[in-house]
């Protein structure tokens, strides 16, 4: 490592500053040897802010002194080991072991993501180690692949940096309204400050299992407003890589705390994996109704996602994909790239005891609560925030679409619009004739509105080129990725609901290696809408296996179409083209 970033101090008379290895939560991390004992220590420093007031900068030495004592009660194998705690020149440093070896992330970074299997084995690892500080009555706060350490040689998962960390009956640390974590990572529990409990560190780890199977979060998004609003309102999707744990990951990402999975029985389940291949449902899911797997619901009461039948009873539920079930409909609700545009959508399918009307408005005014709440500092107009417009949807959904074959059709780029200003949707027309739509919401940045002849409009990535093929119109990415495809056509015999479950019937003979297909009832703008979700092999060896979202609605008498087909890896970003699409779609000519 040669001599940069050394400094070679001697603090408190036996710890010899060698190398500087990293930057924790709150300062520099050093290698360092242990003069009196002969060992390598790892030392954590904490750096002064000269622009924090005296009593800010008082609290942030007392946080380091905090997680000394948390952390130093704690002895577990993949607990960090925190061996002395001194000031030197009235700084804090925190003495640790030195764990040869880098971070998750960088893991992640520099390898890409693990397999299901090595993800089981951070996670067992993971939640041993939260289940033993949680008895402890200490809480991490700050869960994320950067805090986790992988050691070189062994592979053993550490878990550090509980800079945050709250022993039970210590002062809260959000001080001065400032939010203290990683909101990529953070609970909603935690966002809106209603509570902060060992429930919260177990989402955290539901999120950071996500990352080490995808490469990232599910919630990121292009700004903390957007992160902010995944985690707290838009529907929870876990990235199809996340498969073969999604009992686990959809038990951790249960939005309702008193409803998230134990640390005990996450980790029994993982175990489970590890040993037979598959991945028991979560205690109290088997046995639902019709006698098969049972079902575990991401959002306690809150919108599900799509391909779980839109069932939100009272059990859990959530079904493996490759299900095909059409239980009571659900909004659809895509996840927004960045701001949401418009007020949260109501909770789908409460409780009969419950009061649907009072539950939507109370999170309504939870979710505005927290987001004015954390975008204050940020700089977010709260206006934008909560008075946006429409309620995530944009035209009428409908229509016949299986994935589309590559087509070597006219290319054009279509026409680039700015859209208009945000507006209320209009009431729908008398049924006779098609809804005649303003579009609602401009193009993100990074997208142009496309005014298609075939008149409809809708916001595709600048890149993307047009390509009709007969009754079907694409838009292509440069090498044909990504294709979105669109069909409008009058209504047919059993609603979007039959259309697409005649076209998954067909798949097999449409689209080469079909398998895990599923059409789900739902709404789209209030219009019945059905979605359907498949992979399948590609058109060729070379293209590889493909992931195809559809949704299908019906207005006035027509039915819509917009569908997405992409490379499994390539999912988010599918995911966010399908959503920005129905957004953004118009109709624009009778």
């Amino acid at each position: 490592m040669g001599t940069e970033g050394a400094d070679f101090r001697v603090i408190a008379g036996r710890y010899r500053l060698e190398a500087r290895i990293g930057r924790g939560g709150m300062g520099v991390v050093w290698r360092a040897s242990d003069q009196l004992l002969g060992r390598l220590v790892a030392v954590k420093e904490l750096l002064p802010d000269d622009s924090l007031p005296d009593d800010d900068a008082r609290r942030r030495r007392d946080r380091t002194l905090r997680e000394a004592r948390a952390v130093a009660q704690l002895r577990h194998p993949h607990i960090i080991v925190v061996h002395d705690v001194v000031e030197h020149e009235e700084r804090p440093y925190l003495v640790m072991e030195l764990v040869e070896g880098g971070s998750l992330a960088d893991r992640i970074a520099r390898d890409g993501p693990a397999d299901a299997a090595e993800a089981a084995r951070i996670g067992i690892a993971l939640l041993s180690a939260v289940h033993t500080a949680h008895e402890a009555g200490v809480l991490h706060r700050d869960i994320k692949p950067a805090n986790v350490l992988i050691e070189a040689g062994t592979g053993r998962v550490v878990l550090t940096d509980f800079g945050i960390a709250q022993v039970a009956g210590a002062t809260t640390l959000t001080e001065t309204g400032s939010f203290v974590g990683s909101p990529e990572y953070t609970a909603p529990e935690r966002m809106s400050g209603v509570r902060t409990g060992p429930e919260s560190d177990l989402w955290s780890l539901g999120a950071l299992l996500c990352t080490v199977l995808s490469g990232e979060s599910p919630f990121r998004r292009d700004s903390i407003g957007g992160i902010l609003h995944a985690v707290v309102a838009a529907e929870i999707r876990p990235p199809v890589e996340a498969e073969p744990l999604l009992p686990v990951v959809r038990g951790l990402l249960e939005r309702d705390p008193d409803r998230r999975l134990g640390a005990a029985d996450a980790e029994r389940m993982l175990r489970a994996y590890l040993e037979t291949g598959r991945t028991p449902e979560a205690p109290g899911t088997a046995g639902t109704a019709g006698g098969g797997r049972g079902h575990h619901r991401i959002g306690g009461g809150r919108t599900p996602r799509p391909g779980t039948g839109g069932r939100t009873t009272g059990s859990r539920t959530g079904c493996r994909p490759g299900s095909r079930t059409a239980g009571a409909a659900a909004p659809y609700s895509p996840t927004q790239p960045d701001l949401p545009h418009g007020p949260p959508l109501p909770p789908a399918g409460s409780e009969p005891s419950a009061a649907p009307e009072s539950r939507t408005a109370r999170r309504g005014v939870l979710i505005a609560a927290v987001l004015v709440a954390a975008l204050a500092g940020a700089g977010v107009s709260a206006a934008l925030l909560l008075h946006g417009n429409g309620d995530g949807g944009g035209g009428s959904p409908g229509g016949t679409a299986t994935s589309p074959a590559t087509g070597t059709g006219s290319t054009g780029t279509g026409t680039t619009g700015t859209g208009t200003s945000p507006t209320s949707p209009s009431p729908s027309p008398a049924p006779s004739t098609p809804s005649k739509v303003t579009n609602s919401h401009t193009a993100p940045s990074g997208y142009r509105t496309a005014q298609d002849p075939a008149g409809f409009s809708l916001a595709v990535p600048e890149d993307f080129t047009r390509s009709p093929q007969g009754e079907r119109v694409f838009y292509l990415s440069p090498g044909e990725t990504f294709r979105l495809g669109i069909k409008v056509a009058e209504s047919r015999p059993g609603g979007p609901q039959g259309v697409l479950e005649r076209s998954a019937a067909e798949g097999p003979d449409t689209n080469p290696g079909y398998h895990d297909g599923r059409v789900t009832r739902t709404t789209h703008a209030g219009h019945p809408a059905a979605l359907w979700e498949f992979t399948w092999d590609g058109f060729s060896t070379a293209e590889g296996p493909r992931h195809t979202y559809d949704l299908c609605w019906e207005d006035s008498g027509r039915l819509y179409d917009v569908w997405v087909s992409a490379p499994v890896g390539k999912v988010r970003e599918a995911r966010e083209y399908f959503d920005v699409a129905l957004d953004t779609f118009s109709v624009t000519a009778s």
